[in-house]
């Protein structure tokens, strides 16, 4: 799906429930930010760079993105879903979290990546 000889486009999401993301989770763990001027982020296909890290299996990553906020927030982490938004692919919780807005808004920037071992 990333970058493969077929490459299809996911889309980059920001959570604001306090959930720390686990294997059995499904799309209905996460609340997206609903929050003035934030829409998710397309990530394409085509621009994640994959490079095999042998022996520890491949890492795929994605260049800088920002999520733009008009109002406040509180941010957790952010998850990833298929193009149409039906499916979750994977989700992280930021190490620093959460990310707390003020009323003015502000900006979150994420830098994608995935490790498979």
């Amino acid at each position: 799906m990333l970058n493969n000889a077929s490459p299809g486009n996911v889309n980059l999401r920001l959570y604001n429930n306090n959930v720390t993301p686990s294997e059995t989770d499904t799309l209905s763990t996460y609340t997206e930010s609903t929050a003035s001027n934030y829409t998710a982020i397309v990530l394409a296909g085509g621009s994640w760079t994959v490079s095999s890290g042998s022996p520890n299996g491949a890492t795929a990553t994605y260049p800088q993105v920002d999520f733009n906020f008009s109002a406040a927030d509180t941010i957790y982490g952010y998850f990833v879903t298929t193009s149409g938004g039906g499916n979750l692919l994977w989700a992280e919780r930021f190490s620093s979290s959460p990310f707390t807005l003020p009323g003015s808004g502000g900006t979150i920037s994420v830098t994608g990546r995935i490790s498979l071992d």
